[in-house]
C-alpha cells in the first residue's frame, strides 16, 4: 500500500453459520485486502442481538486498519466482503452470517446518504465500544468525545468477552 494512509476502525458481528469463524475469516479477509493493512484487532465479544430476540447471540470485534482508501471506497470493500461471506438483509437488525460497519475514518465526519462516520449508533453500543475501548482506551471519537466516556455512560446490555481460548486468534 503506497500513499497517505488513514486509520479506520471497522465493527465485525455475526451471529450465523460459526459466528466466530465467520468474524476471524472477515478480519483475514481484511488483511489480504490491497487497500488496507490491519493493524490491530480486539477479542471477540458475545451479547444478545440488538434488534429482534428470536435469534441468536451476536460475536462482535473492532479491527484497526490503515487504508489509502477514500471512506466510499473502504464501504465498497466491507461491502464486497459481506457479500462474499453471504450476507443477507432480509430484515432490520435480523440475523446474519456478517456485518462489517465502518466506525471511524481517521478524525473525519461524514454525513451522506450512504455513509454516516462516525458510525450512527456507535456511542450506544456496548459491543462496540468495549472493544474499542480493548484497543485503546485513549481513544477519542470524532463529535463524539473520548470512548472511555462513552463506555461509562452506555448500558453493557450483558456483553461478555470471550476467553482466552477462544480469542487465540488475536495473538501475534
Amino acid at each position: 500500500m503506497s500513499g497517505a494512509t488513514v486509520t479506520a476502525c471497522i465493527g465485525l458481528g455475526s451471529n450465523l453459520d460459526g459466528p466466530a469463524a465467520q468474524v476471524r475469516r472477515a478480519v483475514d479477509a481484511l488483511a489480504a485486502h490491497d487497500g488496507m493493512q490491519v493493524t490491530a484487532c480486539s477479542s471477540l465479544y458475545a451479547s444478545a442481538p440488538m434488534g429482534p430476540q428470536d435469534q441468536p447471540d451476536y460475536i462482535n470485534a473492532v479491527a484497526v486498519v490503515e487504508t489509502a482508501l477514500t471512506p466510499s471506497e473502504l464501504l465498497d470493500a466491507l461491502q464486497a466482503q459481506e457479500a462474499a461471506q453471504a450476507r443477507r438483509r432480509d430484515r432490520r437488525w435480523g440475523p446474519r452470517t456478517l456485518d462489517l460497519d465502518l466506525l471511524t475514518y481517521g478524525d473525519a465526519t461524514i454525513s451522506t446518504e450512504r455513509l454516516q462516520v462516525p458510525h450512527p449508533g456507535l456511542h450506544l453500543r456496548a459491543f462496540v465500544l468495549y472493544p474499542l475501548a480493548e484497543l485503546d482506551p485513549a481513544r477519542r471519537v470524532p463529535g463524539l468525545g473520548p470512548v472511555q466516556e462513552l463506555l461509562a455512560a452506555c448500558s453493557d446490555d450483558g456483553i461478555r468477552r470471550l476467553g482466552d481460548h477462544e480469542n487465540e486468534w488475536n495473538r501475534a
